[in-house]
């Protein structure tokens, strides 16, 4: 592989939304010394808003304070989407429903169903589609961002978008992005993240145009994250070469992994540490007065946005890219106290039968990016739940298990659907405090790309996905491409040899990826740049790791293409 003292002398452009651009800023300090560098961000509602709290510290902090740093943003294709539905004749009435749609371009046209032409180049968007559609058509590329998937998710805050609303935007995106590649010609793009639209656009147009895009991917061991080349999309095929390498090392040449399993094997509880003090290790229930002081909170911090700040007139003008306050207030309220009221016994949840057979699938947070960037296909989980509930053998029980995070946020109806499957339990999310208990009771594990089937893994038995996630190489754990593999892939579930295996993702791991604490690393520099904390020791260590990480991933960029 090439080695670089440093990155030097080049185009580095940063991708950046919300609290993920905070450590940005810190790189983009250091790297504007030897490079022209320059900040795009993604996200409409942070580069439209007049300052505030919600993007004094992201946004504005690159505006402000790093001027050398070329800023590119969305807002003027807010606008032009804004005033090009304006001009079609779209409004919006009421606020929390699914809002009514009229497209009226002539007063003959009355009705959505008559022929008329749609608001969107469409030319311009076949073209597109030849051009950059190597990792997703358009509409799966449409997947990757929660505001053009709200039929797939419960926040209702934001409003279900149609065909020309979805065009538009892709419209306007490409040319925006592709503007800033032909204006910038950046020589390297570098981000944090793999969510929203503009990402998976960003990354079809670096590929087509051979420009390195480095951002991180989650090996799922301790802290470990190694640089990807496609936005997660897939796995890298130099993680793939280091894998095969490391399979076929000798044992001894595997003996530290080797330790590593063993000890994991032991262990009582196996939560990645990187969970710690996160919702998904919470199984505890909030207090009442936490939760009250958590709504003061957010009814401070919108104060600030909308009224303070004079935000709410935006937010009037277009629901799709500007969720309105109340019910997004409303909805919080309703997922804590909903989540307080699950933790606690209740109707809906019920205790695993001791000694029944059963296999475990936990469900995700959604919307995520883990699963509407890397399975978009199956994001509708009930769906899944059927289609394993068929498959099992007879005698066999489906335990489902709620995410943690999503708890008071997914509709009641939903787990109405699920207890209605002959053959499934909905099982009380913390019977058990950690995932191990489930695991090893169960026959086998079924996920979407959830963190269990890695554990599963480590843990010398088998499970199903359906996604891809860089862990699949480890034996045991099978890719499903259709649900007419179910049947036999579960009768197939149970204890596996695959101990060299993990060993070998373990190590591989260890040579491509860096250890970064992504939690900490957002938490400290949100901190540090409001001017509540002082940078200190551990997070300029792990700021010097995340330098490291894009230096690593532009050698390797570099060897892989042969420049």
């Amino acid at each position: 592989m090439i080695k670089l003292d440093r990155i030097k002398n080049k185009k580095v452009l940063f991708i950046c939304r919300e609290t993920y651009s905070q450590p940005l800023w810190f790189i983009a300090q250091k790297l504007k010394e030897d490079n022209e560098v320059a900040a795009f961000f993604i996200m409409s509602t942070e580069c439209s808003y007049n300052k505030c709290y919600y993007n004094e510290n992201t946004y504005y902090r690159f505006k402000e304070e790093l001027k050398d740093v070329k800023l590119y943003d969305v807002r003027d294709i807010c606008e032009e989407y804004t005033e090009r539905l304006k001009e079609a004749g779209y409004r919006r009435p009421g606020q929390v429903q699914l809002f009514d749609r009229i497209y009226q371009p002539d007063k003959k046209i009355k009705s959505r169903k008559d022929e008329r032409r749609p608001i969107a180049d469409m030319d311009y968007l076949e073209e597109i589609e030849k051009e950059y559609s190597h990792f997703k058509n358009l509409n799966m590329q449409l997947m990757c961002s929660q505001e053009n998937t709200r039929h797939y998710h419960f926040r209702y805050y934001w409003s279900v978008t149609n065909y020309d609303e979805n065009m538009l935007w892709l419209e306007l995106n490409y040319k925006k992005i592709l503007g800033i590649f032909e204006e910038f010609k950046p020589d390297m793009v570098l981000d944090f993240d793999n969510a929203e639209l503009q990402r998976t656009i960003i990354n079809e147009v670096a590929y087509k145009k051979k420009v390195p895009y480095i951002t991180v991917e989650y090996s799922k061991f301790g802290y470990y994250k190694y640089p990807t080349f496609q936005n997660t999309i897939g796995i890298d095929d130099y993680f793939v070469r280091k894998y095969n390498e490391n399979l076929k090392l000798p044992v001894d040449g595997l003996k530290e992994e080797y330790d590593y399993i063993y000890d994991y094997r032991s262990k009582s509880t196996i939560m990645n540490k990187e969970f710690a003090g996160t919702v998904t290790s919470q199984y505890d229930r909030d207090s009442i007065l936490w939760i009250l002081r958590v709504m003061r909170g957010k009814f401070h911090y919108f104060f600030d946005m909308d009224i303070a700040k004079g935000n709410h007139r935006l937010k009037k003008k277009n629901r799709v890219l500007y969720a309105p306050s109340l019910p997004y207030i409303k909805h919080y309220w309703q997922v804590m106290t909903l989540r307080r009221k699950f933790m606690g016994k209740n109707d809906i949840f019920e205790a695993p039968v001791e000694g029944e057979n059963y296999v475990y699938m936990p469900l995700h947070l959604i919307p995520e990016s883990t699963v509407f960037v890397k399975a978009s296909y199956f994001v509708d989980e009930l769906s899944l739940i059927e289609a394993v509930s068929k498959s099992l053998p007879v005698g066999w029980w489906l335990y489902v298990k709620e995410h943690q995070a999503m708890l008071g946020e997914r509709h009641v109806d939903f787990y109405k659907k699920v207890k209605q499957l002959h053959n499934v339990r909905l099982v009380q999310v913390n019977h058990y405090h950690d995932p191990k208990p489930w695991i090893m009771k169960a026959k086998g594990v079924v996920t979407i790309v959830g963190t269990t089937a890695y554990e599963e893994a480590l843990l010398g038995r088998k499970s199903v996905i359906f996604g891809d996630v860089p862990f699949e190489l480890i034996d045991g754990i099978t890719k499903v491409r259709s649900y007419e593999e179910l049947p036999e892939l579960i009768r197939d579930f149970g204890e596996t040899d695959n101990i060299h295996s993990c060993a070998a993702y373990l190590k591989t791991v260890k040579d491509v990826g860096f250890e970064i604490d992504l939690f900490y690393l957002m938490a400290k520099a949100e901190k540090i740049l409001a001017g509540k904390e002082e940078r200190d020791e551990k997070f300029d260590y792990q700021i010097e790791q995340l330098m490291s990480f894009y230096k690593s991933g532009y050698e390797r960029w570099l060897s892989e293409h042969n420049e």
